[in-house]
């Protein structure tokens, strides 16, 4: 589609496939990025489920982890989900020995909150910011959000108050994967951070 938003995935690890698959969905031009200047050449990019400590491995041995840090510093907007959401925290919890993150996003996360993959549940989430029907939220060794700084906007909360979903300017991170379950409103919200950040760079 001409004029569509230009969009990379990370794609080092992860569920790659999915987010390309629903961003294409959504009429937006998706780039798979592994190389710096993959990543010069979009307007956004979405950090994938996965493993977050091979992805922060990984980003260092492909030479991404400062290029990254950069364009997060340089507003670029990042959708990060599950592990994506890890590696945009400015500090994870209990991440294992040497683990580093991208950071940007003023919250602290926990990996693995709720358990193994043998606990990994679903559940319905109200989220004011996107309206009706109830989000469908698939959660998989999910991580959770135990402080968010002033900046950051809470979207969405368990029913115990946890918190899953959060967006900081331009940078928005979810617990769970709407990609698994073709809900797309979340990238639909992505993807209006990147038209405007891809107009502003005009």
């Amino acid at each position: 589609m001409a004029g569509s938003p230009r969009v990379g995935v990370l794609a080092l690890q992860g569920d790659v496939r999915e987010h390309v698959a629903l961003l294409s969905g959504l009429g937006a031009e998706v780039a798979l990025v592994r190389r710096p200047e993959e990543l010069a050449a979009v307007h956004g990019l979405v950090l994938p489920g996965g493993e977050s400590s091979v992805i922060d491995k990984l980003s260092r041995s492909f030479g991404m982890q400062t290029p990254v840090r950069e364009a997060i510093a340089g507003g670029l907007p990042v959708y990060g989900t599950c592990a994506g959401l890890i590696l945009l925290a400015d500090e994870v919890l209990d991440g294992i020995r040497g683990q580093e993150s991208f950071g940007g996003l003023d919250v602290a996360v926990r990996r693995n909150a709720f358990g193994r993959q043998t606990e990994s549940f679903e559940t319905e989430l109200a989220i004011a910011a996107l309206g009706e029907p109830p989000v469908r939220a698939t959660f998989i060794r999910a991580p959770i959000v135990e402080r968010a700084g002033e900046r950051v906007e809470v979207l969405a909360t368990l029913a115990d108050g946890g918190i899953v979903a959060v967006e900081q300017g331009r940078l928005l991170g979810t617990s769970f994967h709407p990609e698994v379950d073709g809900e797309t409103r979340f990238h639909q919200r992505f993807l209006a951070h990147v038209r405007a950040f891809a107009a502003e760079a005009a």
